[in-house]
Formats: structure tokens, C-alpha cells, sequence
């Protein structure tokens, strides 16, 4: 996100002396993406980051795609799938191709180490509980509603305060806000759907100067890797820059409206590399009184839709449940299930809340979807 934040103790400028209360040097670290030209933040560390005792490999994450590639519509049910025991371990695959990648984790406690993402940005959407996203960069409470954008690199460890169940998008590319949304200075403009003042920045910068032996996990080249740490990771005493994990609730969605029915790019929340993730939020429909207010037939020509439901309702849909996720692929025109456009002649407002993601390439699906898909979604379409 471009927008410089800061916590903590820092020195008047970057790269100059500045020394803990026992003389010692406090240790700098620059984070950010693409070398040292994309955004960054420089973080200032009580020990050195580099202290690690131990490495060892933990194991390797297969996303292991459906043996024979079916070419329909397809239907899966999350909320038929069981409970995993870590949030950022224990994962399940849903759909991926080389770009970015949907899973799913409903976990039954919280980590006992701290995580590191290094080989993809992370759009958390927290579609169960609460709890509080911990970094190096400081505190992100969240909740039901919220997206978590966690950039790669950084480590993190979540705290519940109740059960959570997560939908998760990681990307291979930077997830920023939409490039339409934004002045040639980076500022979100009148015309966005959401402001500045609805992104919820790191707080409360608590360094922890504790030695022993800490356990980080980061995910690289598709496996998980574990390094032992002489000293808490949580040490950093102040930093700033543009480069962090922050947070959105698609409450704070403002939804537009029009005379007749606006199509999904209207509700695009955030843009990856080749890909773009869109939020349907509870609003009124369009206001001609010859709108049809279901969205019409289309092919998505160049473009797999897919579609996280959020909620049991859905105007152009039947048939789905809480927690169903449909993937629509190029190649096959989709649109309103027989009835739904005729029920909506009249209606004034809808309450869905669902989350999109629409690719540029093509998806595949992972073989622990199959153990949830509803097979026979593809002829829902016929009364």
C-alpha cells in the first residue's frame, strides 16, 4: 500500500548511529519488494535477525491437481471440510495455477512458532472469529469481515480470541490496491470505493529483548523450512516505510449502484499480477424500473471467475450454501440459475456478501477439492 506509516523508536535519518540504552548498536533491516526499488520499510532490531541456531527442512507442501482435468463448471462445499491444526501449515488446497493460489483453514488452535511467507503475498479473508495478526511491525486485531494483507516476507503469528475459519489467496506478485483507484501520487481517489481511513495499519510496537530458542517456519519453493533463532524475532523497536501488513473489513466496501446492472470489475477490492479479487457486498439494486438486476449470461473470455460465498445468499444463485466456492472456467458462458431472473424483477435490494477472483490463466484444482465438490453442479443450469 502506498502509504508511509511508522511506529516505535527511530533515529533522525536512515543509516546512522543509533544505539540501544547499553551502548550497543541497534541493528537495521530493510524489507520490501523487487531489490531496492519497490516499496520498503527499514526496521530497527534489538539483536541481529541473522542470530539463527538451527535450520532444518520440515516438509514439502504438494498441491497435487485432479488426475483427469475436468472441463465444466465445478461446485465445492468448505464447509464440509474438517479442521487443521495449524492456520499457515495445514492448509487446503482448492484451486491454483502458476499466479495464485486459493485454500482454505478452519485450524484448531493457534501456532506455536511464527510464520514467514516467502514466496507469495497473502489476502486472508476471515470469513469466521477474531483474534489479533502479530508481526514484527506491530498489531493488527481483526475480525468477521476483514481482509488481512500480509506481504511476503513478513513474519507473523496469529492470536484467536474465538474460532476462525479463512479463506486464502496468495499471490506470486505484489497485491496492491487498484491502479484505477489511485492518483499519479499513490492517494486513493473521491471516485474509490473505499478510502484511506478504511485501511487498518499495524499498532502498538512492542519489542521483546528475550533470548532462548524460537522457532520460525517459512515457506519457500513449495516446503516448509524451520530456523531456530537465538532471541525472540518480535524485537523491533521502531520502523517506517510503505511496506507492511494491513487490513480492510469488505463492510467498508462502499458498493456502486447504477440505473441498470454494473458488471463485476465494479466491485474489484484489490489487483495482483494477472489476477483480480472483487468484493459483493449487501446493497440496493439498480433503480430503473425496467433493470433486470441479476447479472446476464457471459463468457469470460481469457478469464476463470470464481466465487467464495460468504453468506447463504446469492441473487443470481440456488442451491449454493455458506462456505461454497464455484469456479466458472473460459470456454463455458455461465449466468442466473432458471428462476432467479424473474424473482428479481422488482426486488430493491440484495443482501449477498461473497468474494471473487477472476484469472487471467487458467485454474486447476487440487484433489482435496474433490473430497467437497458437488459433481453435479454443471446441470444445475436445467429445470
Amino acid at each position: 500500500m502506498p502509504i508511509y506509516h511508522t511506529l516505535g523508536q527511530m533515529p533522525r535519518k536512515r543509516h546512522i548511529v543509533f544505539r540501544q540504552g547499553n551502548g550497543a548498536l541497534y541493528a537495521e533491516e530493510l524489507i520490501g519488494n523487487k531489490g531496492f526499488v519497490g516499496p520498503s520499510s527499514l526496521l530497527y532490531h534489538i539483536q541481529q535477525p541473522t542470530q539463527i541456531r538451527a535450520t532444518r527442512t520440515l516438509r514439502a507442501l504438494a498441491w497435487k491437481e485432479e488426475t483427469d482435468r475436468e472441463f465444466r463448471h465445478r461446485h465445492f462445499r468448505t464447509a464440509r471440510l474438517g479442521t487443521t491444526s495449524s492456520i499457515t501449515a495445514d492448509r487446503i488446497p482448492l484451486l491454483f495455477n502458476d499466479d495464485v493460489a486459493m485454500s482454505f483453514v478452519a485450524p484448531t488452535g493457534e501456532d506455536d512458532f511464527y510464520y514467514r511467507n516467502a514466496q507469495g503475498d497473502e489476502v486472508v479473508y476471515v470469513s469466521d472469529g477474531s483474534g489479533t495478526l502479530e508481526t514484527q511491525l506491530g498489531q493488527i486485531p481483526f475480525d468477521r469481515g476483514d481482509y488481512l494483507v500480509i506481504p511476503r516476507g513478513i513474519l507473523h503469528h496469529y492470536i484467536f480470541a474465538s474460532p476462525v475459519r479463512c479463506l486464502v489467496i496468495e499471490s506470486r506478485g505484489y497485491v496492491r490496491t487498484p491502479k484505477r483507484y489511485r492518483n499519479e501520487h499513490g492517494q486513493l481517489t473521491e471516485s474509490a470505493p473505499f478510502s484511506e481511513r478504511d485501511i487498518r495499519r499495524p499498532v502498538n510496537q512492542l519489542a521483546r529483548d528475550e533470548r532462548g530458542e524460537f522457532r520460525i517456519v517459512v515457506k519457500k519453493d513449495a516446503r516448509l523450512t524451520e530456523f531456530v533463532l537465538d532471541h525472540h524475532p518480535f524485537d523491533v523497536v521502531g520502523w517506517d516505510g510503505y511496506y507492511y501488513p494491513w487490513a480492510f473489513n469488505i463492510a467498508d466496501f462502499e458498493p456502486r449502484v447504477g440505473r441498470v446492472h454494473l458488471p463485476p470489475p465494479t466491485h474489484q477490492t484489490f489487483e495482483g499480477d494477472n489476477f483480480v479479487i472483487c468484493s459483493f457486498c449487501p446493497r440496493p439494486y439498480d433503480f430503473d424500473p425496467q433493470a433486470v438486476p441479476v447479472p446476464y449470461n457471459h463468457s469470460n473470455v481469457m478469464s476463470d471467475e470464481v466465487l467464495y460465498y460468504a453468506s447463504s445468499e446469492f441473487m443470481s444463485r440456488k442451491g449454493i450454501e455458506y462456505g461454497s466456492v464455484t469456479l466458472h472456467p473460459d470456454g463455458v458462458p455461465h449466468g442466473p440459475h432458471p428462476g432467479r431472473t424473474e424473482a428479481s424483477l422488482g426486488q430493491k435490494e440484495t443482501t449477498e456478501l461473497a468474494v471473487m477472483l477472476d484469472t487471467f490463466h487458467p485454474l486447476r484444482v487440487s484433489t482435496q477439492a474433490l473430497d467437497v465438490e458437488d459433481r453435479d453442479y454443471y446441470r444445475s443450469w436445467i429445470e
